[in-house]
């Protein structure tokens, strides 16, 4: 696998929607390891020119990562239900629901964006919540691209080995963003890393990438002591200057309350790891109530924009992992340097 990719060190870059661009996969790239792009939030022309962006400034490995979740059904009276949790919210900063701004909505993999694969030829194409149907997955592995996909559970990792995936990411539940969960909604399925690359090791035979609460050289030799591959780290990248990440999401990981994260669907459906904040504490951090992914967004996005302006992170997705001690600001390629030394 680290051949095949060209990586000189056993490190790649987690794609974090909404905190980068392929400013930091290049960064990522051109140290040595796998930069990812996150492309479930971009249009295809969005994907066409990141990745053009990114072959004109590194020859190094490239990942897109995208989405395979199913569009949710439009289900009126819970999103109204839902929406009206946050009138107290609204009437607090003087919004009103028609204030609400468009909010870009994740898309799962389709045909649209097979083109752009083809026309593009990453290195790599990484999935999330699955797999796609297996006629576009037999097609973006036509393109000679390296496929992986998210496990959380055994069970999980044994299914994407069945599909033909040539390396499976065990995500384990330390880790910041989105669960990649498809075969189950059960929280309590979710176990560490150390627990589940284990585990996955064991079970399949395709290499195997630790995911989750990995910050430090320690945490990486530790999962190639398990028998994992490679190490795959997001929230370390963070606080780079390649990154992109909001100025209430940088202030909050280097404060006290860094320490204190917590999976939640409040803030878009699906369980995903993030610093607690003030929607997550009133309202979960988990809610039956609320709306399938991506819908559960919607009403936070007017909070979410005026309480930024106000330097305020009490509506946003602050993600994070458990681990923040490898956050840092500094360049890309020095966090890649420590990681992999």
């Amino acid at each position: 696998m680290l051949s095949r990719l060209r990586l000189r060190v056993p490190i790649i870059q987690a794609p974090m929607a909404g905190s980068q661009d392929h400013a930091l996969a290049v960064a990522v790239a051109n140290a040595g390891g796998l930069g990812s792009m996150p492309c479930a939030m971009l249009s295809p022309d969005g994907v066409r020119a990141e990745m053009a962006a990114a072959r004109a400034a590194t020859n190094g490995p490239l990942n897109l990562n995208f989405f395979c979740h199913s569009l949710p059904a439009p289900d009126a009276a819970r999103e109204s239900a839902w929406a009206a949790r946050f009138t107290s919210y609204y009437a607090e900063f003087g919004l009103t629901p028609a204030a609400a701004p468009a909010v870009a909505q994740r898309r799962p993999f389709d045909e649209t964006m097979l083109e752009v694969v083809q026309a593009s030829r990453p290195d790599v194409v990484s999935f999330h919540f699955g797999l796609p149907a297996p006629a576009l997955l037999d097609a973006v592995r036509g393109t000679g691209a390296f496929v992986m996909s998210s496990a959380t559970t055994v069970d999980e990792a044994r299914w994407l080995e069945s599909q033909g995936v040539d390396a499976v990411i065990a995500q384990g539940v330390e880790a910041g963003g989105h669960r990649g969960m498809f075969l189950t909604a059960d929280v309590t399925t979710q176990v560490g890393t150390v627990a589940l690359v284990a585990q996955v090791v064991d079970a399949v035979r395709v290499p195997v990438v630790a995911a989750g609460g990995i910050a430090d050289r320690r945490g990486v030799e530790a999962v190639l002591a398990l028998g994992a591959t490679a190490a795959q780290v997001g929230t370390a990248f963070l606080l780079c200057p390649e990154a992109r990440t909001s100025a209430v999401h940088r202030a909050a990981l280097v404060s006290p309350a860094a320490s204190h994260t917590a999976l939640t669907n409040v803030i878009t459906g699906r369980p995903a790891r993030g610093i607690v904040n003030r929607v997550m504490r009133d309202l979960g951090p988990m809610n039956d109530e609320a709306p399938a992914f991506p819908l559960a967004a919607t009403p936070l996005a007017p909070l979410r924009s005026r309480a930024e302006a106000a330097g305020q992170g009490d509506f946003s997705p602050l993600w994070a992992g458990q681990n923040v001690r490898g956050c840092a600001a500094v360049a890309a390629a020095e966090i890649v340097r420590r990681l992999g030394a």
